[in-house]
């Protein structure tokens, strides 16, 4: 493999290869396996984490399932459903995947076999969001004039989709047709997601970068240093409020204070049509432990209590412009309704 030949999921032979993101950058680490439970113990551990991919693995740990288990596949399915549905409570792409393999279960014909039906709904939908990444690519290139600086947070690229990324995929298309002098990643704590996994991407991709600590943006901005940010999304409601991780409103407060534009990237698989505002988001809460160790490192005493929101709540006033694979949107997000 070259060294800029890297993906997060593929499905060979019956099985569900993924890379361990837990163990970036210093060491690729790719799983193989056909067993559900550990796919989803994937999912819960971040070894395979972001929104839309998270919905590609869970749809072929879906179908994995009854790879060999035929006999009872009603009761298979909906045990292995409702397993996946607990995994991450934020991400929207994940309930939109394990819907439709359902739905497509739930309309089998008598004789056909529910692994191929659904190996095929899975692979379906990974192909569909490869494809949404690239125009999102190319439509995020309406957001450049000239050659800038961007600020993102956290992790949009290969490693969270199942294409070239979202925020990510535009930062990418854009440097190929020479419109980025610079990216700034964010660390992203308390996991690290920017500084192990974004600029791992950034590296392959040859593309220049500097590394910050969270909060070092306000004076990165104040320097004058950045002319946009662009960010993912997990869950976006009706009327554009965005849900990303942690950190992600205070980017988006920082850049309106500066009057820098602050740009969210997702495919429309991401908009959860069924809540209006991002008062209904549920926000998933994480152990504190990923706060309080450094590795295997204890930095502060256990019995210490702790905040530990995984994702906060970007209002879409402060939005920009939302980018999908359908075009570049803008305040009121009227196209949404």
């Amino acid at each position: 493999m070259k060294p800029t030949d890297y993906f997060s999921v593929k499905f060979d032979n019956d099985n569900l290869i993924f890379l361990d993101q837990t163990k970036l950058p210093l060491e690729e680490t790719y799983v193989t396996s056909d067993n559900y439970e550990r796919i989803a113990e994937a999912i819960e551990r971040l070894e395979i984490r972001g929104a839309p991919l998270i919905g590609i693995a869970a749809a072929y740990a879906l179908a994995l399932s009854l790879k060999n288990n035929q006999t009872d596949s009603k009761k298979i399915f909906y045990l292995v459903y409702d397993r996946l549905a607990r995994t991450r409570p934020t991400a929207v792409n994940l309930f939109q995947a394990l819907d439709e393999l359902k739905k497509e279960f739930e309309n089998l014909p008598d004789k056909k076999s529910s692994y191929e039906v659904l190996l095929a709904k899975a692979n379906e939908i990974h192909r569909k969001d490869e494809e949404y990444c690239s125009k999102i690519g190319r439509n995020g290139l309406a957001l450049f004039r000239q050659k800038s600086n961007v600020l993102t947070h956290c992790n949009t690229g290969k490693l969270a989709t199942g294409g070239i990324g979202t925020a990510f995929g535009i930062i990418r298309t854009a440097f190929e047709n020479g419109l980025i002098n610079h990216v700034y990643a964010d660390e992203t704590r308390p996991l690290l997601q920017g500084l192990r996994l974004t600029t791992f991407e950034l590296e392959k991709n040859n593309i220049p970068f500097t590394i910050q600590t969270d909060s070092s943006a306000a004076e990165l901005m104040k320097q004058g240093k950045v002319d946009l940010v662009i960010t993912g999304a997990d869950r976006i409601a009706l009327n554009g409020d965005s849900a990303n991780k942690i950190g992600t409103y205070n980017l988006a407060i920082l850049a309106n204070y500066h009057n820098i534009p602050f740009y969210i990237a997702a495919p429309s698989t991401t908009i959860d049509r069924t809540i209006a505002t991002g008062e209904e988001i549920v926000i998933e809460y994480r152990s504190k432990k990923e706060l309080f160790y450094f590795g295997e490192t204890l930095i502060t005493p256990e019995h210490n209590d702790a905040f530990t929101p995984a994702f906060d709540v970007t209002p879409a006033h402060l939005i920009s412009g939302l980018i999908t694979e359908e075009g570049l949107f803008t305040f009121p997000y009227n196209f949404i309704r």
